[in-house]
């Protein structure tokens, strides 16, 4: 176990995380054509155009953080550009259809602020409950039936992506859906992926077969795969801190209290986008409610403590929540390895991501309500 007090994570406060890199031209249109090296699977354009996927345009896939002065995001990426982003990786290693439109599929039952839904109802360790109810709307959607038949197409080869190991499996193994998101909230967050080096990292990725003889993306150079297990796991690192647990888990508080005062309904949050959400609660609701609300969007720092703050100054979390960390194949001289068995920088970096803790409490002090 790694030494607590050399924990390679130590010495970046949030703040210095945020601003590790320079900003760069990032365009999301330039991103998706890197994904699909050249050869654009032109049948996904049908499949983008339907409402049930147009929705996913107003949900981001950070979780809520563009709409808070705690973090500093650079562009506005959503779900529906992270979806895309997966089909073309599937695209790009399979060129199977089914895998690929599972890919694209996958994020249909996400709520507005993505998994903010999963704090509001207690799975902040999981963050698996926005994807219960995925199979049930492509199985509702007849216009969807009907563009699967003409591509011979049945509903259960798209309902579930966790079938296909290219597109889903377990941390800390390297998926389609994995590599996508770190690639654009590395570049939201921190300015940690230009789009040369995205290129440069995807172009060494094949598909190899793991220690369950399943396939998996990996790399063919261990150089490439450090630089990219180090960003991947600073990214991780900042998304278990506490500054982005309080920033899910109050606009969490505040979207319950937003439907127990009548200002939403249970229904909005896969009806109306985040845009439209913050429209209709600003300044809105009882002193409490603008209170919880007005500091969600204006904090800029929180306190780090082992003790929780007097209750009626700050708001208080103590939360466990889902590590997202990577530990990728690497093509060796010996055969296909996992990074942590060849590389003792990466694993380091790995182990001290597993052992880094927070202080218990994440405390911020209320703002006055309007």
């Amino acid at each position: 176990m790694s030494d607590k007090n050399s924990n390679y994570f130590n010495q970046f406060s949030w703040p210095e995380i945020l601003h590790l890199h320079e900003d760069s031209d990032w365009d999301i249109k330039s991103y998706h054509q890197i994904l699909c090296q050249g050869d654009y699977p032109s049948f996904l354009d049908k499949y983008i155009k339907l409402p049930i996927m147009q929705r996913l345009s107003g949900v981001g896939l950070l979780c809520g953080s563009d709409w808070t002065r705690l973090f500093h995001n650079r562009f506005y990426y959503s779900r529906l550009d992270h979806s895309i982003g997966v089909a073309l990786i599937i695209w790009h290693f399979t060129h199977d259809k089914a895998q690929t439109l599972a890919g694209l599929f996958h994020d249909l039952s996400t709520p507005t602020f993505s998994h903010v839904s999963d704090f509001r109802k207690g799975d902040a360790l999981t963050q698996t409950l926005t994807e219960e109810d995925n199979s049930s709307i492509i199985r509702k959607d007849f216009t969807l039936s009907k563009l699967l038949e003409e591509d011979g197409l049945k509903i259960k080869d798209v309902e579930n992506y966790h079938i296909y190991p290219v597109a889903d499996n377990e941390i800390p193994q390297l998926s389609a859906d994995r590599l996508e998101y770190m690639f654009p909230s590395g570049a939201v967050l921190e300015a940690s992926w230009t789009l040369d080096e995205i290129e440069k990292t995807y172009k060494d990725i094949e598909v190899f077969k793991n220690e369950s003889n399943q396939d998996e993306l990996g790399f063919k150079t261990l150089e490439i795969a450090e630089d990219y297990c180090q960003k991947f796991c600073m990214t991780g690192h900042l998304l278990q801190m506490n500054e982005d647990k309080m920033t899910l888990h109050l606009l969490g508080q505040i979207m319950n209290m937003a439907v127990d005062e009548g200002l939403l309904k249970e229904s909005d949050f896969m009806k109306l986008s985040e845009s439209q959400i913050i429209e209709i609660i600003d300044n809105k609701g009882s002193e409490k409610f603008q209170r919880f609300y007005n500091t969600f969007r204006n904090m800029e720092s929180i306190l780090h403590s082992d003790i929780k703050m007097p209750e009626d100054e700050y708001f208080n979390l103590s939360l466990k929540v889902k590590l997202r960390y990577i530990n990728p194949l690497v093509k060796t001289s010996s055969g296909v390895k996992r990074l942590n068995a060849c590389s003792s920088v990466s694993k380091k970096i790995i182990d001290d991501f597993l052992n880094w803790e927070d202080k218990k409490f994440g405390c911020v002090k209320y703002y006055s309500a309007k």
